[in-house]
């Protein structure tokens, strides 16, 4: 039985997918933590500040971003927490994953790379080949 899911997004579309999926299976279950982890690559939160003005409407796009994930598991009525951390976002997913008992790691098969978009992504690719837990890759 799963209790303690990590669900990795980016905001991406495939990210959206992931956590309908996270919902899906938490409501199987009774008592269930569905921990939404973002992590905030320091080369790309750059060039957003770069492209998209101050880091104060960055950090307002994050935050709202991520509390649309929240709504979705609060109108399901799945008790979640939201999680930021900042580092490269392979490497970070993995240690955090690695690092705490989860029962199931969920994400989105690909991100909001441009190129990612061609193939798998590489952070997911990376998470497949390093994460101890089971995982679900959502298409």
């Amino acid at each position: 039985m799963l209790s303690n899911i990590l669900l990795a997004t980016d905001g991406s579309p495939h990210s959206h997918l992931a956590a309908d999926k996270a919902i899906e299976i938490a409501a199987l279950t009774k008592s269930v933590c569905v921990d939404i982890l973002y992590v905030v690559d320091e080369n790309k939160s750059k060039s957003d500040v770069l492209q998209h003005g101050d880091s104060k409407s960055t950090l307002e796009k994050r935050e709202t971003m991520l509390g649309v994930f929240k709504e979705k598991f609060k109108k399901a009525g799945i008790f979640s927490k939201i999680t930021i951390l900042h580092g490269p976002p392979a490497e970070t997913i993995i240690k955090y994953a690695n690092n705490n008992n989860f029962d199931c790691l969920i994400l989105g098969s690909r991100g909001r790379s441009r190129v990612q978009t061609m193939v798998l992504g590489s952070v997911s690719h990376k998470v497949m080949k390093y994460v101890k837990a089971p995982i679900l890759l959502v298409k």
